[in-house]
């Protein structure tokens, strides 16, 4: 019985190449104008919610309508720099979150499939080598010993490529 391919894509080197000069000129325009925040500082500063961002809007609003009611020591040119670059980059944030996340769920199935076909081949090594099929059973050997017996709960598998995490 032939097992399931969940995705069948290649990329031609072109298609890489393009791939990696898009993702160059993306990191070059972001060079400098970027920042990495640690765990710690995400948390320190979080997100801006969707209720948030409507008062951010409000305020910017009312203080275009009433420049002598901000605070003096508010500089509302920075203000004003923060709330169109924050602008400009949003659509580019989801667009790339988008295009994230389609690529790691590309690259999950494509591991699965890999990692079912590969659990079908230790499954023939082990036949085989059962049979004395010459030059088979050092391959199930060496492929062997990356499976564990016996069950823990970190996701082990047995030699039968079964998850063993509840057993």
């Amino acid at each position: 019985m032939a097992l399931e391919n969940l995705i069948s894509v290649t990329f031609t080197q072109e298609e890489l190449n393009e791939l990696t000069k898009g993702l160059q000129i993306v990191k070059k325009v972001l060079s400098g104008k970027t920042v990495n925040l640690t765990p710690e500082q995400r948390g320190q500063y979080g997100r801006i919610a969707n209720q948030n961002k409507l008062i951010v809007d409000k305020a910017k609003n009312y203080m275009e309508q009433h420049p002598d009611w901000i605070p003096r020591f508010l500089d509302k040119a920075e203000f004003d720099r923060d709330y169109t670059t924050r602008k400009q980059i949003e659509t580019h944030v989801q667009q790339l979150q988008n295009l994230s996340q389609q690529l790691v769920d590309t690259k999950t199935l494509l591991d699965h499939d890999n990692y079912t076909n590969s659990l079908s081949f230790y499954r023939m090594m082990r036949f085989l080598a059962g049979e004395n099929e010459p030059g088979a059973k050092p391959v199930y050997e060496d492929m062997k010993v990356l499976f564990k017996r016996n069950g823990s709960s970190n996701g082990n598998t047995n030699d039968n490529g079964q998850d063993t995490t509840d057993e």
